[in-house]
């Protein structure tokens, strides 16, 4: 069983089979995490971790404790700050990737977001929403309706890469070995075993990106990432290496995210016809269905890594100064203490949009969501409208989840469907 078919019927696991399994990331765990973190919340809501990388983690699952920290400028996200434990975990490859605002602190982080915020803005992200209603009916017009047909690469994925493809200004046909190096890196994971895979995937884009980036210099046009090539502010522009990297973060989290946030969201309406019915009664149903959805299953399963700049206390937990922190947000999602019923969907649930962690919280907060939200209203009612009676090809306790150590998303590994079953 998996999902929240298997967390309603799974038996209660001790704390030490919670630790162990998160500390292995194991097939099972990975498959459906959340009776671990039921048991990790109850028993040990800021947890050790002995993960096979051998670097010591402290995992934090309660929704006070994970908005906190969060915010907390004690938690570093700048990884360079723990850079032994950066190697041992994710090789040399990916630090060239990684000098963006994502993996930044103030003031840093400060300048990088302003300068992102003074071109990807609101205004820029709704001016995509004509095309991206073009996109999503052409992906739908292609989608073979003479048997099953999976979902993900059929329509998921393209939809989200196109997107934020032609957000940045990548041209179309490059962003197919584009996606190719994308899925490498968030499919592999991050243990010993894959870091020759990730470093050459890595090493691609980044040379790719560089080449890009070298080519909007010389050929400017409207896209973002032109945008950025020429954006200021008071303390100056980014430099080459900062706008690489911060491509590089846009264009994979733009659209890796989204992408199996639709999955996710396809099949759990499916999984509950009667949560379909309500979510599609009209807009305004929708879009509360879709922040839900964010809360129950969030495709991004825990905040990327921080490491703590100083002794912290939290729960009566010492978290030594130089240790690596993640804060589960899927654990923080399903926290009782916050949510009535959590492992149920309730696409009515009042003031979820304000309450739930899937963007994060605080200065980090996700500055793509306008754009996620954006696809998925138009990814979910354009689907449904176009194939009012899709159903799930298999039975929902069949569905085969992302099972790799140390993903970067939660999400299906697949995810079969009829469109017409007529």
């Amino acid at each position: 069983m998996t999902q929240a078919f298997a967390s309603e019927e799974s038996e209660a696991l001790s704390p030490e089979e919670a630790a162990t399994a998160a500390s292995n990331c194991t097939r099972e765990f990975r498959a459906n995490p959340h009776p671990v973190y039921a048991a990790l919340r109850e028993a040990a809501p800021v947890c050790p971790l002995s993960p096979p990388h051998g670097v010591e983690t402290y995992l934090i699952t309660r929704y006070d404790d994970a908005r906190v920290a969060l915010a907390d400028p004690r938690l570093s996200k700048d990884m360079y700050g723990a850079i032994d434990a950066y190697h041992r975990i994710f090789g040399d490859s990916s630090i060239a990737l990684d000098d963006n605002m994502l993996f930044s602190d103030p003031p840093k982080h400060t300048r990088l977001r302003r300068i992102v915020g003074s071109t990807f803005t609101p205004k820029r992200v709704e001016s995509l929403r004509t095309r991206v209603q073009e996109i999503t009916d052409d992906l739908l017009d292609q989608c073979p309706t003479s048997g099953p047909v999976n979902l993900l690469p059929e329509f998921c994925f393209p939809l989200p890469l196109h997107v934020i493809c032609e957000l940045l200004g990548v041209p179309e046909n490059e962003r197919k070995q584009a996606q190719e190096w994308s899925a490498t890196v968030a499919q592999t994971g991050f243990g010993p075993e894959a870091r020759k895979a990730l470093e050459i995937a890595e090493g691609n884009l980044r040379d790719y990106l560089a080449e890009l980036c070298a080519r909007k210099r010389t050929e400017p046009d409207s896209g973002l990432l032109s945008a950025l090539v020429t954006a200021q502010d008071q303390e100056g522009s980014l430099t080459d290496h900062e706008l690489v990297s911060t491509a590089w973060v846009l264009l994979f989290a733009g659209h890796k995210s989204t992408a199996y946030q639709i999955g996710n969201a396809v099949y759990h309406l499916l999984s509950r016809p009667d949560q379909k019915e309500l979510a599609l009664r009209d807009e305004n149903a929708m879009n509360a269905a879709i922040e839900e959805i964010f809360r129950f299953e969030t495709s991004v399963e825990n905040s990327t890594f921080r490491h703590a700049k100083e002794d912290i206390v939290i729960r009566d937990v010492l978290i030594p100064k130089g240790s690596l922190v993640q804060i589960s947000i899927t654990g923080a999602n399903r926290d009782p203490e916050m949510f009535a019923a959590p492992d149920e969907m309730d696409v009515q649930r009042p003031n979820v949009q304000a309450t739930h962690l899937a963007f994060g919280y605080g200065p980090h907060y996700c500055i793509g969501a306008p754009l996620a939200r954006l696809e998925m209203q138009t990814a979910l009612t354009s689907l449904f409208a176009r194939f009012p009676d899709m159903a799930l090809a298999g039975a929902p306790e069949d569905a085969r989840w992302l099972t790799v150590p140390f993903p970067a998303f939660r999400g299906l590994a697949e995810l079969p469907v009829v469109l017409d079953p007529s």
